[in-house]
């Protein structure tokens, strides 16, 4: 067996590996668990929260002219006795809370 061929045959493969790696990481997604301890972080910066929720599933959200897959979750919190509740949206491959507007 020739060494040029060996070398050739594992340079392949690891260029190989490494496009597999790089095209299933792209697929991937955060988990809607770690959205939601992000986004409680974000919120307990301006006071404390009373509670969380989350969608589990991705759904599409398009905020033009780019389309995302997103998770839709809420916080509550108390601030001088009244109730303040807020819903976000997350990206769900990044984890980046892309909008967040309190609901009346």
């Amino acid at each position: 067996m020739n060494w040029k061929t060996f070398l050739l045959g594992v340079g392949a493969g690891l260029a190989g590996a490494y496009a597999v790696k790089e095209l299933a990481s792209q697929k991937e997604t955060v988990s809607a668990e770690k959205v939601l301890v992000h986004a409680k972080a974000a919120f307990k910066k301006t006071g404390p929260i009373s509670g969380s929720w989350i969608n589990m599933t991705a759904e599409p959200y398009t905020k033009s002219p780019i389309e995302y897959q997103i998770y839709r979750g809420g916080i509550s919190r108390n601030v001088n006795g009244q109730a303040e509740q807020f819903e976000f949206i997350a990206d769900a491959s990044t984890g980046t809370i892309l909008d967040a507007y309190p609901l009346n």
